[in-house]
């Protein structure tokens, strides 16, 4: 039986009928209609709708089908439901007869569908910022183990400064720790509850919406229901912090693909998450690292369409809220399969420290080092930088580092050079000139893992009380 069929003389035409079913991609949110639909049958047994014997029917019913669900794959395989909501009512009323029929006072699958995608997106965030506990933990292993290492950061793709591995690998750190912020925020603004919102108007019947909310984890109760049935912004927000946060995983995937190639060889590809080619036997291909790259594009282009969906959409709910869907499951899916393999990638690729060294020792990445000696020396800041490229200049016409220019030709230059001038040239002391907050001197660096670690116990445990 349809949900809504009592006014129509008609059958739908059978292609459309096909073509505007949801089922197929909503049966995703079945755990999460199961749950709302128990807090709402409890709801009606309290507002004097089901009787304490129908209740226990319904329960029980909703829980059978959440069993089948679990042990009998086919079980979900209905070509005549037309939405996940549309097959709860149909599979509890074969189990319990017209008492399933009772469920649906009072409600609408308008509040019944935003009620589920805030549950989803709800328990998405939650698995993300595990997942996200996870690798950055690995991260900060990996920093601590390579701290002692030096390699070269780049500004521009150019070689810029000598920083150590540790450091750079905070970085990402950082990066994904905001990630993780992000998705705290869109779930606490996010964690309200649409039932008792009725299609439009609210519900017909007293329910008690804080009882339902509270049952069903949210903080408290939507205060419009216009808005409550409409509203995707806790959608749009998910997916514009999903899309940031993929593209941070593109960035890590790029620099990891440059790193490993001939060129650079700052780190061997893990066999495990590589492929070889069909034509050239010496190939290791980074197919990981390239595919998590080229699915920030889907991630990003599924922000977009949720974006657009809503864009032009009068109050309240639209037919067309249903394609917010699929871009929303796709993205949540893509990452939740994404980060495990990241978290392993992360913890096999093996680096090579020594050629990583050898090329922060050259290409003048000692510059800046250079002219701070001068400036301390109590040249102008300006003059210094004007001093050491004049100096640089003259390394590029004789092949030659900065080390290695004779200290009557420096002093041609300016007379505040002197003899050491060439230890403050060497690597540890560049690095340990970089001696501030967030600087790549080696005691902040170890300063930097210790204070990773207390926030990412913090998210550990914010994790653990949201679940």
């Amino acid at each position: 039986m349809k949900m809504w069929a009592g006014r129509f003389r008609q059958p739908l035409d059978p292609g459309f009928e096909r073509w505007q079913r949801s089922f197929e991609f909503d049966r995703r949110l079945l755990r999460y209609e199961l749950e709302a639909s128990g807090a709402h049958a409890r709801a009606l047994k309290d507002a004097g709708i089901l009787t304490a014997d129908e209740l226990i029917s319904i329960l029980e019913g909703l829980e059978q089908i959440g069993e089948r669900a679990k042990t009998e794959p086919s079980f979900l395989d209905d070509g005549e439901a037309e939405d996940v909501h549309h097959f709860v009512e149909k599979q509890l009323v074969a189990l319990i007869g017209e008492i399933g029929y009772k469920l649906h006072s009072g409600r609408s699958r308008n509040e019944q569908i935003a009620t589920d995608l805030r549950l989803f997106v709800r328990a998405g965030i939650d698995q993300l910022r595990h997942e996200l506990e996870e690798l950055c933990n690995v991260l900060v292993d990996r920093a601590e183990q390579a701290a002692g290492a030096a390699m070269p950061a780049y500004t521009h793709l150019q070689k810029a400064e000598p920083v150590s591995t540790g450091h750079w690998l905070l970085a990402y750190v950082e990066m994904f720790l905001r990630d993780a912020d992000r998705l705290a925020d869109c779930r606490r603004r996010l964690n309200v509850c649409p039932l008792g919102s009725g299609a439009v108007a609210g519900a017909t019947v007293p329910l008690d919406r804080e009882f339902m909310a509270e049952t069903l984890g949210f903080e408290g109760s939507t205060l419009n229901s216009i808005d409550a049935t409409s509203d995707r912004d806790f959608a749009l927000e998910f997916g514009n912090v999903l899309s940031i946060f993929a593209l941070h995983l593109s960035r890590w995937a790029e620099e990891m693909i440059l790193f490993s190639s001939q060129e650079y060889g700052f780190l061997h590809l893990p066999e495990a998450y590589s492929t070889g080619s069909s034509a050239m036997p010496q190939k290791k291909n980074p197919d990981l690292l390239e595919l998590v790259r080229g699915k920030s594009g889907r991630i990003v282009g599924n922000a977009v369409a949720l974006m657009v969906t809503v864009k032009g959409l009068p109050l309240a709910y639209n037919k067309d809220l249903q394609e917010t869907q699929e871009p929303l499951f796709d993205s949540t899916e893509t990452l939740l399969q994404t980060l495990p393999l990241v978290t392993e990638w992360m913890k096999a690729v093996e680096f090579d420290f020594e050629r990583m060294q050898q090329a922060a020792k050259s290409g003048f990445m000692n510059a800046w080092a250079a002219a701070t000696y001068l400036v301390r020396r109590g040249v102008p800041s300006r003059l210094a930088h004007e001093c050491i490229g004049k100096a640089v200049r003259i390394c590029l016409e004789k092949d030659c580092e900065l080390k290695d220019l004779p200290l009557n030709d420096l002093r041609a230059l300016s007379s505040a050079f002197d003899d050491d001038f060439y230890a403050s040239l060497e690597l540890p002391s560049v690095l340990a000139l970089h001696d501030v907050v967030g600087g790549t001197a080696p005691a902040r660096v170890r300063q930097a893992i210790s204070v990773a670690r207390t926030r990412i116990e913090s998210l550990r445990e914010e994790v653990h009380a949201d679940t």
